[in-house]
């Protein structure tokens, strides 16, 4: 969207074109005219627009088929944001936006008045040598609008909830120490070595990441394995993946890695 704005500051009329309501795609279709790469851009979104056009007349006519498990459609899923800003987007995937905002401002002339961003001369290269940077990555797993990793670390809920919940315990450090466990017995047995990859492996997943996203996390809840048993604090926290909640809890002892030996 930024992009955008950028290469729609005070566009031509001529360039822009006078009765086409999408300027940033009449911008790219009479550059791709004498530019290479942006005549590929055009075609591969054209191709891409052709797509999700076939893709909803394929929703409204094949209900039935999808209710019975087709997969014969593998046209690419587009989000609205993503349709919005095709073009830039379509550009950026390929690693070629940089290389069409660089002739952009090189023939700024020809599309742009005198005091437009991209004729600038230290605003317009500045520009193009900023989008070096994004068209050099890989593109494999774009996020979508809803994805906001705002929320606290479960690092730092685990923190938060520790300093709350001490209330004079002794055994509760002020600081929170590395995640681990200590082996009971130096034998080395199979059993004990994967009973610590699974810790090590839970450890990981109470931080955020692409796969799972913590939607809450409390310290000190009591959960009473047996009647005859004490109850005893641990750290829940829940996760949700693509497909699924999770609800996971462990141990004080286990978070703190002084299992000791205790069952």
């Amino acid at each position: 969207g930024v992009v955008e704005a950028c290469l729609l500051h005070m566009l031509k009329r001529r360039a822009a074109g006078f009765l086409r309501t999408d300027k940033v795609a009449a911008l790219f279709t009479k550059i791709g005219k004498t530019y290479a790469i942006a005549g590929d851009i055009c075609k591969k979104v054209q191709e891409l627009q052709q797509q999700v056009e076939s893709r909803k007349n394929q929703t409204n006519g094949q209900e039935s088929l999808k209710r019975q498990g087709s997969t014969t459609s593998k046209t690419p899923v587009l989000t609205p944001q993503a349709i919005k800003h095709i073009w830039v987007r379509t550009a950026l995937i390929e690693k070629v936006l940089d290389k069409i905002v660089q002739y952009v401002v090189d023939n700024c002339s020809k599309y742009y008045e005198k005091e437009a961003l991209l004729a600038d001369p230290v605003c317009g290269p500045i520009l193009a040598s900023l989008l070096v940077g994004p068209c050099a990555l890989e593109y494999t797993k774009l996020k979508t609008t809803d994805h906001y990793w705002t929320d606290p670390s479960a690092d730092e809920l685990v923190q938060r909830h520790r300093i709350h919940g001490v209330h004079g315990r002794q055994d509760s450090p002020s600081k929170r120490p590395a995640l681990g466990i200590r082996k009971r017995h130096s034998s080395g047995s199979t059993s004990e070595d994967r009973f610590a990859a699974s810790a090590r492996e839970y450890a990981e997943s109470l931080h955020q990441n692409s796969r799972t996203h913590l939607l809450y996390g409390k310290n000190n809840v009591l959960v009473q394995p047996k009647d005859d048993l004490e109850a005893i604090p641990g750290y829940l926290s829940l996760h949700q993946s693509a497909d699924s909640l999770t609800l996971k809890w462990t141990p004080n002892q286990l978070m703190n890695g002084t299992l000791g030996d205790s069952e």
